[in-house]
């Protein structure tokens, strides 16, 4: 997908383009949950009028806050996520293609003449909000069904809404192209020399840390925290994955009692559609940032298990502390759906932590984990030591 700049070619790879996936992936779960939720709370409005049982209003007040909850929650919550994404995507980008970018100056581009072209990012978010909201539309009819399973309100008629385009759509759309642009516009705010020479430049804290720093680190060790403190997005992402697969998939079997069983069918797919596609971006970044680290430790003769552990060993305690997170979160969303959005409805339990089902959770996390880091540590095996002499 190239990018022109008034006669200059400034292409962005298949590479480049295919990291996006994880953008589109998450905005389309954000707009997929807030566009049905939302929907839903516009249309049943319109029987409000119909309602003359005190225990069928109870029903309708609870369904009007739980779409605002999940609505709030799910799309704040993974709207954070994709811009952090989008930024550690453009940082990503301008690092790889530094030199690129440093000619471009020198020929007397200025920062904000380059950075406008990186309007191209928020193609993704248009790609996975769009999707999300169509995909929205061909599920509603279900959703609607599964809303009301005992037939307690009138039946309600689903409406495109032309705002919920705009503001789920349109409008992000918009705002991650501006982000993107401005963002872009910061990073390259560098010396131009900088550029073409790739020089690193080490702020005083950086250099502070250093200092307190053992020297007399075993090798691997001194590998492994330095791999951390390099990555610190990638820390968010590993520990965003197993956040969201802990809670998702904790919470579609703590709400068989709260909601319908497609419900939590749909919570626990998107829990781990998002895990796997996190984890997949972030730990393909980290053997692709190490790669010539790898190749000289194998030079050295350091075997496929001691590259694996030094480079990807490190993110393992940041993965458990995820799942952790995402336990305490869902017990606390459930806790107070219970306490305050159902709590005027009859024959709704108290909602009590499930450990045997945390327990389950958790041993399928690790077998996911774990076989996610052996089939890299594959991919480390297979890294071409010639391939990557004759690149540089």
């Amino acid at each position: 997908m190239p990018m022109r700049l008034d006669g200059e070619l400034m292409v962005i790879g298949l590479k480049d383009v295919a990291k996006l996936v994880g953008i589109c992936i998450i905005s389309f779960c954000a707009v997929f949950v807030c566009t049905m939720f939302l929907s839903y709370n516009i249309d049943i409005t319109s029987i409000q009028d119909k309602i003359t049982i005190a225990q069928v209003q109870i029903f309708y007040d609870a369904q009007i806050l739980t779409s605002k909850v999940v609505s709030a929650v799910s799309g704040g919550c993974l709207l954070i996520t994709s811009v952090i994404m989008l930024l550690f995507y453009i940082k990503h980008y301008i690092d790889t293609h530094k030199k690129e970018l440093g000619i471009l100056k020198a020929l007397g581009y200025s920062n904000l003449k380059i950075a406008k072209h990186f309007w191209i990012f928020g193609l993704s978010v248009l790609i996975g909000t769009l999707t999300g909201f169509l995909a929205a539309y061909c599920f509603m009819p279900t959703f609607y069904g599964t809303q009301n399973t005992d037939n307690i309100l009138p039946e309600i008629e689903i409406h495109f809404h032309l705002s919920l385009f705009f503001f789920l759509v349109i409008l992000p759309t918009i705002l991650f192209s501006i982000i993107s642009i401005i963002y872009a516009c910061l990073k390259l705010k560098k010396p131009t020399l900088n550029l073409l020479k790739d020089i690193m430049t080490v702020s005083s804290k950086q250099l502070k840390y250093k200092k307190e720093v053992p020297s007399d680190l075993p090798f691997l060790n001194e590998l492994q925290k330095n791999t951390l403190r390099q990555k610190k997005t990638l820390v968010f992402f590993i520990i965003f994955a197993s956040f969201c697969f802990s809670a998702m998939t904790q919470m579609s079997f703590s709400m068989d009692e709260l909601a319908s069983e497609l419900m939590g069918i749909m919570i626990m797919l998107i829990g781990i559609i998002l895990a796997c596609t996190t984890l997949f971006l972030a730990i393909t970044t980290v053997i692709r940032g190490n790669i010539k680290t790898i190749a000289m430790m194998k030079i050295f003769g350091y075997s496929k298990k001691e590259c694996s552990k030094a480079i990807l060993g490190g993110y393992r305690p940041m993965a458990y502390i995820g799942f952790i997170l995402g336990t305490i979160y869902q017990y606390m969303l459930l806790k107070i759906m219970v306490t305050f959005v159902f709590r005027d409805m009859e024959n709704i339990p108290d909602y009590k932590f499930d450990f045997p089902m945390m327990c389950v959770c958790l041993i399928f996390f690790i077998i996911l984990y774990e076989l996610v880091l052996y089939c890299y540590s594959n991919k480390i095996k297979n890294i071409s030591i010639k391939e990557i002499m004759l690149e540089n």
